[in-house]
């Protein structure tokens, strides 16, 4: 399976505000740790706002956080979330102009197999990206100790 840099970036926020926590961060230092083009990732931070994943203040104190506890977010459901629009193969979109597909036996078996990532993805959360035990390398990584 593959994820879209969108996506890609979207996990990378929200690790870096789960390591940082409960201290809030900003857009410009997650780019700088990175190396992500600051206004992509404005983008990605606001889909994340709207999503419910961070809350993000505006102002001279502001910053952003995540909204709820890193053992609520789901991996599965945050990348659906943010993969939806995006189908895997030609035949999954509306748009589909394959000539084999009323025969081709190939979109089951990606089905099956997209579900299957899915599936798996579901049995992990943030919290689980961020444990007690990678926390001191994640944190000397992101020059955040």
């Amino acid at each position: 399976m593959h994820i879209t840099s969108f996506t890609d970036y979207a996990l990378r926020v929200l690790i870096y505000a789960a390591t940082k926590a409960p201290e809030q961060c900003t857009i410009a230092e997650i780019a700088a740790c990175y190396n992500i083009s600051r206004n992509h990732l404005m983008k990605v931070v606001q889909t994340l706002n709207q999503r419910g994943y961070l809350c993000a203040q505006r102002g001279k104190n502001g910053g952003l956080r995540l909204k709820g506890p890193a053992n609520e977010i789901n991996l599965g459901q945050l990348i659906r979330e943010i993969e939806q629009d995006k189908p895997l193969v030609e035949c999954f979109s509306y748009d589909n102009q394959c000539l084999i597909t009323p025969a081709c036996q190939l979109k089951g078996i990606l089905a099956e197999a997209q579900q299957a990532f899915y599936q798996s993805l579901d049995r992990y959360t943030l919290a689980d990206l961020v444990t007690a035990r990678s926390q001191p390398q994640l944190m000397q990584l992101l020059n955040l100790a």
